[in-house]
């Protein structure tokens, strides 16, 4: 049965997190596997690897292949160098001890490299969040100073209207002007009585007619 080592992944969606299995070729990526051998968590600087060195040598002398990328992961943690100076010894190139100081000093310079780059890694984050932390300042620095500028100034203009305020001397108030009382309501003239009528003129009697000179008496006397 042709085996191979290769990464079946896990963890959730965007944060994807490998486990190093020995599985048969011909199985599903994600299906069943005959062991579990080490895991890989590319989510942290540096990415995390832990593998274990025998079991991954002994499926590697038995004949497993391994991914490219399962290839760099064993490189990475030296099972790839651990396998080849084996092989070394079982031809006789080199005794078990060489082998193992070699070994020994490529796990230590490793170790030494790795440790480096988190020192560094971690004083880039130390200066990244000091650098954070100053502008930080300076910025609330130039609020508060901001802040203190406007407060004077407000402060400076108030002195100087109150300062305005005592030189001029206050206006006297001009009492308002009384209301005039309402004008009294003159009294709706009084309607003048309506005229009597005067009592129609009294017929005069007509005018007795004058005597002709016939009628008249003749007047004797002289």
């Amino acid at each position: 049965m042709p085996v191979k080592l290769r990464l079946q992944r896990h963890g959730k969606k965007g944060k994807p997190f490998y486990w190093l299995v020995a599985a048969d070729s011909r199985a599903k990526r994600d299906g069943r596997y005959l062991e579990k051998i080490g895991t890989y968590n590319p989510n942290t600087n540096p990415a995390t690897v832990e593998i274990d060195i025998s079991r991954a040598i002994t499926w590697l002398e038995r004949g497993a292949q391994p991914t490219n990328t399962a290839r760099t992961l064993l490189s990475y943690k030296g099972a790839m160098l651990k396998h080849h100076l084996n092989g070394g010894v079982r031809k006789g190139a080199m005794t078990q001890e060489e082998a193992d100081k070699k070994f020994d000093t490529w796990i230590k310079e490793k170790e030494e490299k790795i440790q480096a780059k988190k020192d560094s890694l971690s004083q880039a984050d130390k200066e990244s969040a000091n650098k954070r932390l100053n502008a930080e300042k300076e910025a609330s620095e130039k609020r508060l100073a901001n802040a203190k500028a406007k407060e004077e100034t407000k402060v400076e203009t108030s002195s100087e209207e109150i300062s305005a305020a005592e030189e001029a001397p206050a206006a006297e108030e001009t009492p308002a002007t009384e209301e005039a009382p309402a004008a009294e309501e003159t009294p709706a003239t009084e309607e003048a009585p309506a005229v009597e009528e005067a009592p129609a003129a009294e017929e005069t009697p007509a005018t007795e007619e004058a005597p002709t000179s016939e009628e008249a008496p003749l007047d004797t006397e002289q």
